[in-house]
């Protein structure tokens, strides 16, 4: 584990590397875009590549010594390998169709892993101006202000979020919207905003009590939120129950007290897809 000190300058840094990568969002999410596909739904904007190598190059050059993954250069050179080196692991925009459509639920995501633990979190969305920040052990923020997951105690009562993932096959459509159709009689009510870190502060800071996600793009999408939400005093975990793989491509967050009836509610809905 790398000490206190070394930990406040890796945040500082990230912080700058966030910001600075937020400001070339913020000029381009009013401006005319220049998208290419990944994927059927899946989409690259210059924006995404310009702020990863931002992000990069201010990292690379305080901390030559870490290891390093993106989204973007692990789309081109496939998913590095996660070993226990302090990792840099990095959204350089998270809700890039959001971006596309001028919807203004768009962030940078910057974790760092140590030991392969998500240790420093920067999650920063600049239309909202909101910058979400953790360190493992010493809290999570919101614009320096300490947020805590809700207390939210009935699962009846919970606001919950979820993604649609990239996928369009028919059979992954309809698990997708069956898993949903049973959930949506024990929740009060669902959110779809479309960026998987954002969704995790959301569980942090108390605006939404569960998120869930199956097969969202890589450990870029999680790996700051994660320690958001842990030092928010919510809970991490596999949908399954399972404890949490960070390079599993499921996730699963919630407040302190509705993991155990999330997963109950979650498991009846996949018997109900497995029975039709």
């Amino acid at each position: 584990m790398a000490d206190n000190s070394s930990l406040v300058e890796f945040l500082a840094e990230a912080v700058e590397a966030a910001k600075n990568a937020g400001e070339i969002i913020r000029k381009g999410f009013h401006e005319k875009k220049n998208v290419e596909h990944k994927g059927q739904v899946d989409l690259v904007t210059e924006t995404d590549k310009a702020c990863e190598d931002l992000i990069f190059n201010h990292l690379k050059n305080k901390f030559p010594e870490h290891k390093f993954i993106g989204e973007e250069t692990s789309a081109a050179f496939g998913t590095s390998e996660l070993t226990d080196d302090p990792t840099w692991i990095v959204d350089p925009l998270d809700g890039t169709t959001n971006f596309v459509h001028g919807f203004p639920f768009v962030c940078v995501s910057i974790g760092l892993t140590v030991g392969k633990v998500p240790t420093v979190g920067v999650v920063y969305n600049p239309i909202f101006d909101e910058l979400f920040t953790a360190i493992r052990g010493y809290g999570a923020f919101l614009n320096g202000t300490p947020i805590r997951a809700s207390s939210q105690t009935e699962l009846v009562k919970s606001l919950l979020a979820s993604e649609v993932g990239t996928k369009r096959d028919k059979s992954t459509v309809d698990a997708t919207t069956n898993r949903v159709n049973s959930l949506l009689f024990k929740v009060r009510s669902l959110r779809m905003s479309g960026s998987c870190a954002l969704n995790l502060c959301g569980v942090a800071c108390g605006r939404i009590d569960i998120f869930y996600e199956l097969g969202f793009g890589g450990p870029w999408d999680v790996a700051a939120g994660v320690v958001i939400v842990q030092e928010a005093g919510g809970l991490v975990f596999d949908p399954s129950g399972e404890d949490y793989d960070i390079m599993s491509q499921r996730i699963a967050a919630s407040n302190a007290h509705l993991k155990d009836k999330f997963i109950d509610a979650l498991r009846e809905a996949e018997a109900k897809i497995h029975q039709s």
